[in-house]
């Protein structure tokens, strides 16, 4: 018995190990963007081949009986370093450090929000604070939850610093808002949430779009997450164009499918907090491979984006910025994108943007944090529930290449 618990609980070294043998490439130092340059040379997951049509019944099931056929799943344990979910917000030193905006624009007008933008450069995350200036009430969008997958370590660095912004600007935190199923970096809502409640003696809701409970159930099976540990997780499910309050600003849901079929959108005034749907405009757009995705799909929520008014900004999920930029970018105006971007400026036909998406898609590799990100964003970044040896475990697939024995 013990050595069989000791070839489960192996360390992820060693799977980044057959990982890398199989594919052939290098570890990356930077962020692996959810349409980048391929990673991994070696070819493409059996589970995430572009079928170019959107819904769960037919594409989904058909790639995740490709996933089990294909792929052995083993255990990895999760370490947490200095604090756990429950104990004590960041010190003020701490604070100190790390509240420290990457962009910030002041609200222009009534009914606009003022916005920090903190950019998450292993990931290429963009995170959003987005503040009523009337009420001083706010929402965070797509959190970070740093993860060292060299060591099973998760760390709240990141986290932290939105917890000293917040606490630093006397913002009152209403709600914990997530674009969609992230699979390229893990969410911090649930830590932010446990944080917050303590901080502000207000317990903010997490919410996403209602297609959420479709993803759950396929990746909850894929990964033999306890159903228990992601039903009803999230707070608020929204439905498509669902209007609510945020203090005296008015957000909606805008359902945006494509990357993943349960993505949205969050409109705040003349805002669009967008995901993964457009990136700046020298990337384009994002992959539309994921189970569920659809480069049609994509299309049309780009062109409903493109479709406000030029003056409406457009802030992303990812930067990675390529070769001649060197800084980061949150957002760009519509008209902007109209102009410029690669993907969708004016002129480009959907056939044209189809053919291109999915050319592109047949060429990337999996996120780098694929198979740990998305068994955490299925229970709202919940840490799994530890097992009878005090581990809280991860599966993690091995990819045998068609070797039995």
């Amino acid at each position: 018995m013990q050595l069989r618990m000791k070839s489960l609980q192996f360390n992820l070294n060693g799977a980044q190990s057959q990982l890398r043998a199989i594919t052939r490439a290098r570890r990356p130092t930077f962020a692996r963007p959810l349409d980048a340059a391929p990673l991994y040379t070696g070819g493409r997951s059996a589970a995430y081949n572009s079928t170019g049509k959107y819904g769960f019944t037919n594409s989904i099931n058909s790639q995740s009986r490709r996933f089990q056929q294909q792929q052995t799943p083993k255990h990895i344990p999760l370490t947490r370093q200095s604090r756990t979910m429950h104990s004590t917000s960041p010190n003020k030193s701490q604070a100190q450090n790390t509240a420290q905006p990457t962009h910030v624009v002041e609200a222009s007008a009534a009914g606009e929000p003022t916005i920090h933008a903190v950019f998450e450069t292993k990931t290429g995350t963009w995170q959003y604070v987005v503040a009523d200036p009337s009420t001083s009430a706010a929402v965070i969008i797509d959190p970070v939850l740093d993860y060292d997958p060299a060591t099973q370590s998760i760390t709240t660095t990141s986290a932290d610093s939105l917890l000293a912004l917040v606490k630093g600007k006397g913002f009152m935190v209403e709600a914990i808002l997530e674009t969609h199923a992230h699979a390229d970096h893990l969410t911090a809502a649930s830590y932010l949430q446990d944080r917050l409640a303590q901080d502000q003696g207000k317990k903010p809701f997490i919410g996403i779009g209602k297609r959420i409970r479709q993803v759950q159930t396929l990746f909850g099976e894929r990964y033999l997450v306890p159903e228990k540990e992601y039903d009803d997780i999230f707070g608020v499910f929204f439905e498509d164009d669902q209007e609510f309050k945020i203090g005296n600003l008015t957000v909606t849901a805008m359902h945006l499918p494509g990357h993943t079929p349960d993505h949205l959108g969050y409109k705040i005034g003349d805002n669009v907090f967008c995901g993964d749907s457009l990136f700046h405009a020298d990337i384009g757009t994002a992959r539309c491979d994921f189970p569920g995705g659809s480069a049609s799909n994509l299309y049309q929520s780009g062109r409903r984006l493109l479709g406000l008014s030029d003056n409406v900004k457009i802030w992303t999920g990812h930067d990675y910025p390529p070769e001649g930029r060197s800084v980061p970018v949150p957002y760009m105006s519509v008209r902007d994108h109209k102009e410029q971007n690669k993907h969708l400026k004016d002129g480009i036909t959907e056939e044209e943007f189809v053919a291109l998406r999915k050319e592109r898609d047949a060429k990337l590799g999996e996120p780098r944090l694929l198979h740990q990100s998305l068994q955490v964003n299925i229970r709202a970044g919940q840490l799994p529930i530890p097992t009878a040896a005090g581990h809280r475990m991860l599966h993690l697939p091995l990819k045998l290449n068609g070797v039995t024995w």
